[in-house]
Protein backbone atom coordinates (compact mmCIF):
# COMPACT_ATOMS: atom_id res chain seq x y z
CA UNK A 1 0.00 0.00 0.00
CA UNK A 2 1.52 2.96 -0.86
CA UNK A 3 1.14 6.37 1.26
CA UNK A 4 -1.36 8.17 -0.29
CA UNK A 5 -3.37 4.90 -0.31
CA UNK A 6 -2.79 4.59 3.60
CA UNK A 7 -3.72 7.76 4.19
CA UNK A 8 -7.16 7.60 2.35
CA UNK A 9 -7.95 4.31 4.41
CA UNK A 10 -7.15 5.97 8.03
CA UNK A 11 -8.89 9.06 7.27
CA UNK A 12 -11.53 10.28 9.97
CA UNK A 13 -15.23 10.60 8.67
CA UNK A 14 -15.22 13.62 6.31
CA UNK A 15 -17.41 16.64 6.06
CA UNK A 16 -19.69 14.94 9.12
CA UNK A 17 -19.65 18.14 11.53
CA UNK A 18 -21.14 21.57 11.08
CA UNK A 19 -20.64 25.01 12.89
CA UNK A 20 -23.63 23.14 15.24
CA UNK A 21 -22.09 20.04 15.53
CA UNK A 22 -18.71 20.87 16.63
CA UNK A 23 -20.16 23.91 18.69
CA UNK A 24 -22.06 21.28 20.58
CA UNK A 25 -19.24 18.21 20.91
CA UNK A 26 -17.26 21.29 22.53
CA UNK A 27 -19.86 22.70 25.07
CA UNK A 28 -20.37 19.04 25.81
CA UNK A 29 -16.77 18.92 26.87
CA UNK A 30 -16.89 22.29 29.10
CA UNK A 31 -20.04 20.56 30.55
CA UNK A 32 -22.08 23.95 31.26
CA UNK A 33 -24.61 22.43 34.24
CA UNK A 34 -21.23 20.09 35.58
CA UNK A 35 -19.45 24.12 36.02
CA UNK A 36 -22.55 25.93 37.34
CA UNK A 37 -23.59 23.67 39.74
CA UNK A 38 -19.65 22.19 40.74
CA UNK A 39 -16.93 24.74 39.88
CA UNK A 40 -18.88 28.17 40.07
CA UNK A 41 -19.77 27.52 44.16
CA UNK A 42 -16.16 26.28 44.84
CA UNK A 43 -14.87 29.05 42.96
CA UNK A 44 -16.93 31.84 44.65
CA UNK A 45 -16.21 30.42 48.19
CA UNK A 46 -12.49 29.41 47.73
CA UNK A 47 -12.18 32.56 45.66
CA UNK A 48 -13.40 35.70 45.39
CA UNK A 49 -17.62 35.18 46.59
CA UNK A 50 -19.61 37.44 44.51
CA UNK A 51 -16.70 38.69 41.98
CA UNK A 52 -16.88 35.50 40.42
CA UNK A 53 -18.74 36.71 37.69
CA UNK A 54 -16.79 39.05 36.65
CA UNK A 55 -13.94 37.22 36.84
CA UNK A 56 -15.78 34.84 34.55
CA UNK A 57 -16.01 38.01 32.02
CA UNK A 58 -12.20 38.06 32.34
CA UNK A 59 -11.45 35.05 31.67
CA UNK A 60 -14.09 35.07 28.45
CA UNK A 61 -12.10 37.99 27.13
CA UNK A 62 -8.70 36.65 27.35
CA UNK A 63 -10.02 33.54 25.68
CA UNK A 64 -11.35 35.74 22.28
CA UNK A 65 -8.20 37.31 22.68
CA UNK A 66 -6.41 33.85 22.35
CA UNK A 67 -8.99 32.32 20.20
CA UNK A 68 -8.18 35.22 17.75
CA UNK A 69 -4.59 33.97 16.90
CA UNK A 70 -6.01 29.91 17.25
CA UNK A 71 -8.50 30.40 14.84
CA UNK A 72 -6.08 32.47 12.57
CA UNK A 73 -3.87 29.46 12.41
CA UNK A 74 -6.64 27.01 11.98
CA UNK A 75 -6.99 28.32 8.59
CA UNK A 76 -3.45 26.65 7.17
CA UNK A 77 -3.13 23.36 9.88
CA UNK A 78 -6.18 21.50 9.13
CA UNK A 79 -4.63 18.45 11.45
CA UNK A 80 -6.70 16.64 13.87
CA UNK A 81 -3.98 16.68 16.31
CA UNK A 82 -4.85 20.38 17.30
CA UNK A 83 -2.69 21.82 19.61
CA UNK A 84 0.37 19.58 18.74
CA UNK A 85 0.13 20.23 14.93
CA UNK A 86 0.12 23.66 15.98
CA UNK A 87 3.03 23.11 17.97
CA UNK A 88 4.86 20.92 15.31
CA UNK A 89 4.36 23.46 12.64
CA UNK A 90 4.87 26.42 14.44
CA UNK A 91 7.95 25.56 16.84
CA UNK A 92 9.23 22.53 15.06
CA UNK A 93 8.58 18.70 15.70
CA UNK A 94 10.04 18.21 18.80
CA UNK A 95 7.98 20.74 20.67
CA UNK A 96 4.91 18.87 18.38
CA UNK A 97 6.16 15.65 20.50
CA UNK A 98 5.86 17.33 23.56
CA UNK A 99 2.58 18.81 22.69
CA UNK A 100 1.23 15.34 21.55
CA UNK A 101 2.02 13.55 25.29
CA UNK A 102 0.83 16.45 27.14
CA UNK A 103 -2.56 16.44 25.16
CA UNK A 104 -2.87 12.85 25.52
CA UNK A 105 -1.84 12.95 29.34
CA UNK A 106 -4.62 16.14 29.60
CA UNK A 107 -7.43 14.40 27.77
CA UNK A 108 -7.55 11.54 29.28
CA UNK A 109 -7.02 12.94 33.14
CA UNK A 110 -9.85 15.26 32.65
CA UNK A 111 -12.16 12.30 31.04
CA UNK A 112 -10.89 9.75 33.71
CA UNK A 113 -11.16 12.34 36.66
CA UNK A 114 -14.80 13.37 35.63
CA UNK A 115 -15.32 9.69 36.13
CA UNK A 116 -14.69 9.65 39.33
CA UNK A 117 -17.33 12.79 39.88
CA UNK A 118 -19.68 11.20 37.00
CA UNK A 119 -19.48 7.47 39.24
CA UNK A 120 -20.42 9.55 42.89
CA UNK A 121 -23.20 11.61 41.46
CA UNK A 122 -25.26 8.98 39.89
CA UNK A 123 -24.57 6.80 42.81
CA UNK A 124 -26.03 9.26 44.86
CA UNK A 125 -28.88 9.83 42.56
CA UNK A 126 -30.11 6.03 42.07
CA UNK A 127 -29.85 5.81 46.33
CA UNK A 128 -32.80 8.22 46.40
CA UNK A 129 -34.68 5.84 44.46
CA UNK A 130 -33.83 2.75 46.35
CA UNK A 131 -30.89 1.59 44.37
CA UNK A 132 -27.85 1.63 45.88
CA UNK A 133 -24.51 0.60 44.20
CA UNK A 134 -20.81 1.75 44.83
CA UNK A 135 -19.80 4.75 42.85
CA UNK A 136 -17.41 2.87 40.95
CA UNK A 137 -20.00 0.39 39.26
CA UNK A 138 -22.06 3.29 37.30
CA UNK A 139 -18.39 4.90 36.51
CA UNK A 140 -17.87 1.21 34.76
CA UNK A 141 -21.18 1.34 33.01
CA UNK A 142 -20.51 4.76 31.70
CA UNK A 143 -17.03 3.47 30.40
CA UNK A 144 -18.89 1.06 28.85
CA UNK A 145 -21.46 2.95 26.83
CA UNK A 146 -18.62 5.53 25.97
CA UNK A 147 -16.65 2.68 24.29
CA UNK A 148 -19.25 2.18 22.00
CA UNK A 149 -20.36 5.09 20.84
CA UNK A 150 -16.75 6.24 21.01
CA UNK A 151 -15.95 3.03 18.36
CA UNK A 152 -18.74 4.74 15.64
CA UNK A 153 -18.86 7.90 13.69
CA UNK A 154 -18.35 10.82 15.32
CA UNK A 155 -22.19 12.19 13.96
CA UNK A 156 -23.94 9.70 16.21
CA UNK A 157 -22.16 11.13 19.45
CA UNK A 158 -22.48 14.62 18.27
CA UNK A 159 -26.53 13.69 17.89
CA UNK A 160 -26.64 12.66 21.54
CA UNK A 161 -24.12 15.54 22.96
CA UNK A 162 -26.62 18.12 21.21
CA UNK A 163 -29.63 16.97 22.75
CA UNK A 164 -28.08 16.76 26.42
CA UNK A 165 -26.17 20.05 26.56
CA UNK A 166 -29.63 21.83 25.15
CA UNK A 167 -31.32 20.24 28.24
CA UNK A 168 -28.96 21.58 30.66
CA UNK A 169 -29.12 25.26 29.21
CA UNK A 170 -33.16 24.97 29.20
CA UNK A 171 -33.07 24.59 33.24
CA UNK A 172 -30.43 26.89 33.97
CA UNK A 173 -31.96 28.87 31.85
CA UNK A 174 -35.30 29.03 33.57
CA UNK A 175 -33.47 29.31 37.16
CA UNK A 176 -31.83 32.26 35.84
CA UNK A 177 -34.87 33.73 34.40
CA UNK A 178 -36.85 32.89 37.67
CA UNK A 179 -33.97 34.65 39.94
CA UNK A 180 -33.98 37.64 37.39
CA UNK A 181 -37.96 38.05 37.34
CA UNK A 182 -38.24 38.41 41.22
CA UNK A 183 -35.04 40.55 41.48
CA UNK A 184 -33.23 37.78 44.06
CA UNK A 185 -32.89 38.07 47.43
CA UNK A 186 -32.51 41.95 47.88
CA UNK A 187 -32.62 43.03 44.26
CA UNK A 188 -30.26 43.16 41.08
CA UNK A 189 -26.76 44.62 41.53
CA UNK A 190 -23.98 45.64 39.68
CA UNK A 191 -21.59 44.76 42.37
CA UNK A 192 -20.23 41.43 41.14
CA UNK A 193 -19.20 43.12 38.34
CA UNK A 194 -17.06 45.91 40.54
CA UNK A 195 -13.10 45.74 40.78
CA UNK A 196 -13.32 45.57 44.54
CA UNK A 197 -15.23 42.15 44.26
CA UNK A 198 -13.45 40.86 41.67
CA UNK A 199 -9.84 41.59 43.35
CA UNK A 200 -11.62 40.80 46.51
CA UNK A 201 -10.11 36.92 48.70
CA UNK A 202 -8.25 35.16 46.51
CA UNK A 203 -8.97 36.18 43.22
CA UNK A 204 -5.85 34.04 41.54
CA UNK A 205 -7.94 30.99 42.77
CA UNK A 206 -10.76 32.28 41.21
CA UNK A 207 -8.82 32.86 37.90
CA UNK A 208 -8.18 29.28 38.04
CA UNK A 209 -11.37 28.20 38.37
CA UNK A 210 -12.64 29.95 35.97
CA UNK A 211 -10.11 28.60 33.21
CA UNK A 212 -11.26 25.17 34.29
CA UNK A 213 -14.48 25.70 33.46
CA UNK A 214 -13.71 26.58 30.06
CA UNK A 215 -11.54 23.71 29.44
CA UNK A 216 -12.70 21.39 26.46
CA UNK A 217 -13.56 25.14 24.36
CA UNK A 218 -10.11 24.52 22.57
CA UNK A 219 -11.13 21.36 21.19
CA UNK A 220 -12.95 22.73 17.96
CA UNK A 221 -10.13 22.42 15.93
CA UNK A 222 -9.57 18.80 16.75
CA UNK A 223 -12.67 17.99 14.61
CA UNK A 224 -10.93 20.09 11.78
CA UNK A 225 -10.62 16.83 9.20
CA UNK A 226 -14.34 15.88 9.81
CA UNK A 227 -15.63 19.39 9.76
CA UNK A 228 -17.74 20.59 6.55
CA UNK A 229 -15.51 23.38 5.09
CA UNK A 230 -13.34 23.39 8.35
CA UNK A 231 -11.78 27.07 6.56
CA UNK A 232 -15.50 28.25 7.87
CA UNK A 233 -16.87 26.03 10.18
CA UNK A 234 -13.90 26.00 12.63
CA UNK A 235 -13.16 29.28 13.22
CA UNK A 236 -16.79 30.49 13.78
CA UNK A 237 -17.37 27.11 16.33
CA UNK A 238 -14.55 28.34 18.27
CA UNK A 239 -15.72 31.65 18.55
CA UNK A 240 -19.65 30.70 19.40
CA UNK A 241 -17.90 28.11 22.02
CA UNK A 242 -16.16 30.89 23.80
CA UNK A 243 -18.45 33.20 23.82
CA UNK A 244 -21.61 31.15 24.59
CA UNK A 245 -20.36 29.31 27.55
CA UNK A 246 -18.73 32.95 28.70
CA UNK A 247 -22.23 34.32 28.77
CA UNK A 248 -24.17 31.79 30.33
CA UNK A 249 -21.56 31.78 32.64
CA UNK A 250 -20.67 35.23 33.70
CA UNK A 251 -24.64 35.24 34.03
CA UNK A 252 -25.69 32.41 35.96
CA UNK A 253 -22.88 33.50 38.29
CA UNK A 254 -24.46 36.91 38.65
CA UNK A 255 -27.63 35.49 38.99
CA UNK A 256 -26.69 32.77 41.89
CA UNK A 257 -24.86 36.05 43.84
CA UNK A 258 -28.30 38.71 43.42
CA UNK A 259 -30.32 35.40 44.47
CA UNK A 260 -28.37 34.51 47.64
CA UNK A 261 -27.73 37.78 47.79
CA UNK A 262 -24.23 39.74 47.35
CA UNK A 263 -23.17 39.97 51.05
CA UNK A 264 -25.24 36.88 52.36
CA UNK A 265 -23.41 34.41 49.36
CA UNK A 266 -20.44 33.68 51.16
CA UNK A 267 -22.12 33.13 54.76
CA UNK A 268 -24.46 31.25 53.00
CA UNK A 269 -22.03 28.99 50.87
CA UNK A 270 -19.81 28.20 54.50
CA UNK A 271 -23.12 27.03 56.25
CA UNK A 272 -23.39 24.33 53.30
CA UNK A 273 -21.91 20.89 54.15
CA UNK A 274 -21.68 20.35 50.49
CA UNK A 275 -21.21 23.90 48.16
CA UNK A 276 -22.31 21.47 45.04
CA UNK A 277 -25.64 21.66 46.47
CA UNK A 278 -25.60 25.74 46.85
CA UNK A 279 -27.52 25.75 42.89
CA UNK A 280 -29.93 23.03 43.88
CA UNK A 281 -31.13 24.82 46.96
CA UNK A 282 -31.51 28.38 45.14
CA UNK A 283 -33.60 26.10 42.46
CA UNK A 284 -35.68 24.96 45.31
CA UNK A 285 -36.12 28.66 46.59
CA UNK A 286 -37.23 30.16 43.72
CA UNK A 287 -38.23 27.81 40.91
CA UNK A 288 -39.35 24.66 42.76
CA UNK A 289 -38.51 21.26 43.49
CA UNK A 290 -39.96 20.19 39.92
CA UNK A 291 -37.06 21.85 38.49
CA UNK A 292 -34.53 20.77 41.37
CA UNK A 293 -35.16 17.36 40.39
CA UNK A 294 -35.01 17.46 36.53
CA UNK A 295 -31.53 19.20 37.78
CA UNK A 296 -29.98 16.32 39.32
CA UNK A 297 -30.96 13.88 37.15
CA UNK A 298 -29.36 16.46 34.09
CA UNK A 299 -26.18 17.38 36.16
CA UNK A 300 -25.70 13.50 35.98
CA UNK A 301 -25.86 13.60 32.38
CA UNK A 302 -23.87 16.75 31.74
CA UNK A 303 -21.30 14.63 33.65
CA UNK A 304 -21.72 12.03 31.05
CA UNK A 305 -22.02 14.61 27.72
CA UNK A 306 -18.42 15.97 29.04
CA UNK A 307 -16.30 12.47 29.41
CA UNK A 308 -17.91 11.31 25.96
CA UNK A 309 -16.63 14.33 24.23
CA UNK A 310 -13.39 14.20 26.18
CA UNK A 311 -13.47 10.49 25.07
CA UNK A 312 -13.58 11.56 21.12
CA UNK A 313 -11.30 13.95 21.91
CA UNK A 314 -8.49 12.09 23.33
CA UNK A 315 -9.15 9.15 20.86
CA UNK A 316 -7.83 11.64 17.80
CA UNK A 317 -5.20 12.72 20.26
CA UNK A 318 -3.83 8.77 19.81
CA UNK A 319 -4.99 8.05 16.48
CA UNK A 320 -2.98 11.33 14.98
CA UNK A 321 0.15 10.40 17.41
CA UNK A 322 0.20 7.24 15.91
CA UNK A 323 -0.51 8.02 11.88
CA UNK A 324 2.29 9.92 12.25
CA UNK A 325 4.84 7.83 13.62
CA UNK A 326 5.51 8.81 17.19
CA UNK A 327 3.44 5.80 18.65
CA UNK A 328 3.23 2.64 17.14
CA UNK A 329 1.52 2.92 13.51
CA UNK A 330 -1.25 0.14 14.51
CA UNK A 331 -2.82 2.97 16.52
CA UNK A 332 -3.18 5.54 13.57
CA UNK A 333 -5.60 3.74 11.69
CA UNK A 334 -9.87 4.21 11.86
CA UNK A 335 -12.49 1.55 11.32
CA UNK A 336 -13.26 0.57 8.01
CA UNK A 337 -17.30 1.39 7.76
CA UNK A 338 -17.26 4.21 10.75
CA UNK A 339 -14.27 5.80 9.77
CA UNK A 340 -13.25 6.62 13.60
CA UNK A 341 -9.84 6.55 15.20
CA UNK A 342 -11.55 3.08 16.76
CA UNK A 343 -8.04 1.64 18.24
CA UNK A 344 -7.22 4.78 20.21
CA UNK A 345 -10.74 4.51 21.29
CA UNK A 346 -10.18 1.31 22.66
CA UNK A 347 -6.78 2.28 24.56
CA UNK A 348 -8.42 5.14 26.05
CA UNK A 349 -11.31 3.16 27.37
CA UNK A 350 -8.81 0.70 28.74
CA UNK A 351 -6.83 3.18 30.69
CA UNK A 352 -10.15 4.69 31.74
CA UNK A 353 -11.04 1.04 32.96
CA UNK A 354 -7.28 0.68 35.10
CA UNK A 355 -7.26 3.93 36.97
CA UNK A 356 -11.09 3.79 37.52
CA UNK A 357 -10.12 0.36 39.07
CA UNK A 358 -6.90 1.30 40.85
CA UNK A 359 -8.80 3.89 42.83
CA UNK A 360 -11.64 1.77 43.89
CA UNK A 361 -9.61 -0.83 45.01
CA UNK A 362 -7.70 1.55 47.37
CA UNK A 363 -10.69 2.98 48.16
CA UNK A 364 -9.60 6.56 47.48
CA UNK A 365 -12.22 8.99 47.15
CA UNK A 366 -14.36 9.70 43.37
CA UNK A 367 -14.59 13.10 44.10
CA UNK A 368 -12.18 14.49 46.59
CA UNK A 369 -8.99 12.05 45.13
CA UNK A 370 -9.77 11.01 41.38
CA UNK A 371 -11.87 13.92 40.27
CA UNK A 372 -9.89 16.91 41.90
CA UNK A 373 -6.60 15.34 41.23
CA UNK A 374 -7.01 14.35 37.67
CA UNK A 375 -8.59 17.24 36.78
CA UNK A 376 -6.76 19.78 37.94
CA UNK A 377 -3.78 18.17 36.08
CA UNK A 378 -5.61 18.50 33.10
CA UNK A 379 -6.24 22.01 33.78
CA UNK A 380 -2.62 22.64 33.91
CA UNK A 381 -1.84 20.42 30.92
CA UNK A 382 -4.67 22.15 28.64
CA UNK A 383 -3.43 26.04 29.44
CA UNK A 384 0.50 24.57 29.37
CA UNK A 385 -0.74 23.57 25.18
CA UNK A 386 -2.47 26.71 24.74
CA UNK A 387 0.62 28.90 26.27
CA UNK A 388 2.76 26.89 23.73
CA UNK A 389 0.03 27.35 20.42
CA UNK A 390 0.20 31.07 21.16
CA UNK A 391 3.97 31.19 20.57
CA UNK A 392 3.41 29.27 18.10
CA UNK A 393 1.19 30.91 16.14
CA UNK A 394 3.44 33.84 16.16
CA UNK A 395 6.37 31.78 15.06
CA UNK A 396 4.32 30.29 12.52
CA UNK A 397 3.44 33.05 10.71
CA UNK A 398 6.61 34.65 10.91
CA UNK A 399 8.04 32.14 9.20
CA UNK A 400 5.48 32.38 6.27
CA UNK A 401 4.82 36.20 6.15
CA UNK A 402 2.60 35.73 2.54
CA UNK A 403 -0.18 34.37 4.36
CA UNK A 404 -2.16 37.20 4.01
CA UNK A 405 -2.96 37.34 7.57
CA UNK A 406 -2.53 40.77 9.76
CA UNK A 407 -0.12 41.38 12.48
CA UNK A 408 -2.69 42.37 14.81
CA UNK A 409 -4.08 38.53 14.80
CA UNK A 410 -0.88 36.73 14.27
CA UNK A 411 1.28 38.82 16.26
CA UNK A 412 0.14 40.80 18.81
CA UNK A 413 -2.72 38.89 20.29
CA UNK A 414 -1.01 36.02 21.04
CA UNK A 415 2.11 37.20 22.35
CA UNK A 416 -0.21 38.61 24.99
CA UNK A 417 -2.12 35.56 25.52
CA UNK A 418 0.99 33.81 25.55
CA UNK A 419 2.01 36.16 28.05
CA UNK A 420 -0.93 36.25 30.35
CA UNK A 421 -1.00 31.84 30.10
CA UNK A 422 2.23 31.58 31.43
CA UNK A 423 1.42 34.04 34.62
CA UNK A 424 -1.83 31.21 35.27
CA UNK A 425 0.47 28.56 34.93
CA UNK A 426 2.41 30.03 37.84
CA UNK A 427 -0.46 30.54 39.74
CA UNK A 428 -1.67 27.09 39.50
CA UNK A 429 1.88 25.23 39.88
CA UNK A 430 1.87 27.42 43.06
CA UNK A 431 -1.55 26.88 44.28
CA UNK A 432 -1.70 23.23 42.78
CA UNK A 433 -2.09 22.22 46.44
CA UNK A 434 -5.05 24.09 47.93
CA UNK A 435 -6.67 23.93 44.21
CA UNK A 436 -6.48 19.71 43.99
CA UNK A 437 -6.10 18.72 48.12
CA UNK A 438 -3.30 17.32 46.81
CA UNK A 439 -0.40 17.72 49.68
CA UNK A 440 3.02 16.34 50.35
CA UNK A 441 4.46 14.08 47.48
CA UNK A 442 1.29 14.57 45.53
CA UNK A 443 1.37 18.02 45.32
CA UNK A 444 4.44 18.34 43.21
CA UNK A 445 4.28 15.07 41.88
CA UNK A 446 0.83 15.71 40.06
CA UNK A 447 1.90 18.88 38.47
CA UNK A 448 5.25 17.30 37.36
CA UNK A 449 2.91 15.00 35.23
CA UNK A 450 2.50 17.54 32.30
CA UNK A 451 6.42 17.94 32.12
CA UNK A 452 6.99 14.35 32.75
CA UNK A 453 4.54 14.32 29.46
CA UNK A 454 6.59 16.67 28.05
CA UNK A 455 10.00 15.13 28.28
CA UNK A 456 8.60 11.25 26.84
CA UNK A 457 6.87 13.34 23.90
CA UNK A 458 10.31 14.65 23.54
CA UNK A 459 12.28 11.76 23.75
CA UNK A 460 9.47 10.12 21.00
CA UNK A 461 10.00 13.39 18.78
CA UNK A 462 13.89 12.21 18.59
CA UNK A 463 13.66 8.76 18.08
CA UNK A 464 11.47 9.56 15.05
CA UNK A 465 13.97 11.44 13.99
CA UNK A 466 16.48 9.70 14.10
CA UNK A 467 14.41 6.68 12.31
CA UNK A 468 12.51 8.31 9.59
CA UNK A 469 13.55 12.17 9.24
CA UNK A 470 10.85 12.71 6.15
CA UNK A 471 8.15 11.67 8.43
CA UNK A 472 9.34 13.83 11.62
CA UNK A 473 8.90 16.58 8.90
CA UNK A 474 6.00 15.87 7.93
CA UNK A 475 4.31 16.30 11.69
CA UNK A 476 1.46 18.18 12.39
CA UNK A 477 0.73 18.95 8.46
CA UNK A 478 -2.67 18.65 6.95
CA UNK A 479 -3.36 15.34 5.03
CA UNK A 480 -3.75 17.25 2.22
CA UNK A 481 -0.69 18.35 1.79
Amino acid sequence: MTTLEACEVNRLRKNSLGVGAITFMVISAAAPLTAVAGGTPLGMLMGNGAGFAGTYLIVTLLLLLFAVGYVAMSRHIGNAGAFYAYAARGLGGLAGGAVALIAILSYNAMQIGVMGLLGAATSGLFAGWGINLPWWVWSFIAIAIVAVLGYRQVDLSAKILTVLVLAEYIVVLILDLTILKTGGDSGLSAAPFSWSQITSGAPAIAILFCFAAFIGFEATTIYAEEARDPKVTIPRATYFSVILIGLFYMVTAWLMAVGAGVDKLLPSLQALQDPTTFLFGLSDRYSGTLLTHAMSILFVSSLFAGVLAFHNAVARYIYVAGREKLLPQSIGVTHSAHQSPHVASVIQTVLAAVVVGLFAVLGLDPVLALFSWLTNVATLGVIVMMAVASLAVVMYFRANPSSQENGLKTTILPALTFIAFVIIIYLIVINFGSLSGAGGFLGVFLPALVLIAAVVGLLLAGALRSRDPAAFERLGQPLSD
